[in-house]
């Protein structure tokens, strides 16, 4: 990427808008990432927790890599029934230490055995904590499209927007959402041939409001577009590097039709108008 950076584009670097740095998977790596990000041009990624037993984890990574992560705390619709009675306050207390998105929040139809009205207060309560302090959130979302929409139109939001998390909504939503304020990051998993309809949604989405993200240790890309081949030591199963981020940009070039060089520069704009007053108060 290095080289590609060198054509037409110096001084423009990578961004994750959304991944999970703090996985166990990923801690084998801890050591040698400053470097490989550099090599890799990858300027700032934004690290989600998704419960109050990875906040911490988030927290330490925020202070060992204070020039790279962006971190971001927040309950996962997958965890909310493991909630304590304290963790609005703990949240708030994490929020508090260190300038920070929300997120990764949501809604999920998906997961086996949901409450969705459970995860609707958590979610709102959630999304009008980042709407008061203006702060950007991550959104995840599966099977609860109608419902999210519906949410997001009728609550307050913060305005300098907010991430839906490799969307996979309908096309027919996505003018709609981003006339909201909605920014819709591109993972890499969505290179594999089964993803047709996403590839094709994002087909639609306005160049203005597109980045881009590795959801590591999740999502990989095909493996013919791997440039950092990562296996679990416990099970042998393949994950996801961050240092994979360039290909996803290769991909996202590929699929909206324009030359890297001019992708690169309009995704960085993109995410400094989203995360610009964090990397602000971060600097």
């Amino acid at each position: 990427m290095n080289a590609l950076l060198s054509k037409g584009i110096a001084g423009c670097g990578l961004y994750d808008a959304h991944n999970h740095l703090q996985d166990e998977r990923l801690a084998p790596l801890l050591d040698s990432l400053p470097a490989t990000l550099e090599q890799e041009s990858i300027r700032k990624m934004v690290v989600n927790g998704s419960c109050e037993e990875d906040w911490s984890a988030v927290h330490a990574l925020a202070q060992r890599f204070p020039n790279v992560v962006i971190p971001s705390f927040g309950y996962h619709p997958w965890y909310v029934r493991e909630r304590s009675a304290e963790w609005q306050r703990t949240l708030l207390g994490f929020l508090d230490k260190t300038p920070s998105a929300v997120g990764e929040i949501g809604l999920d139809r998906w997961i086996k055995d949901y409450n969705i009205e459970d995860q609707e207060g958590v979610f709102i309560w959630q999304l009008r904590l980042a709407a008061e302090r203006n702060l950007p959130v991550s959104i995840h979302c599966l099977q609860a499209w109608g419902k999210m929409f519906d949410l997001l139109r009728g609550e307050s939001r913060p305005r300098c927007g907010f991430l839906l998390h490799s969307y996979g909504g309908p096309m027919e939503m996505v003018k709609p959402l981003a006339e909201l304020g909605a920014y819709f990051s591109l993972p890499g998993y969505f290179a594999h041939e089964r993803k047709s309809r996403q590839r094709e949604v994002f087909r639609h989405v306005p160049l203005e409001r597109l980045l881009i993200e590795t959801d590591a240790p999740d999502q990989p890309l095909p493996p013919e577009r791997v440039l950092y081949q990562c296996n679990d030591s416990k099970s042998g199963e393949p994950f996801n590097h961050p240092a994979n981020l360039p290909a996803v940009y290769q991909f996202a070039a590929e699929l909206v039709h324009i030359p890297l060089d001019q992708l690169i520069p309009r995704v960085e704009a993109n995410f400094q108008l989203l995360f610009g007053p964090l990397l602000s108060a971060r600097n």
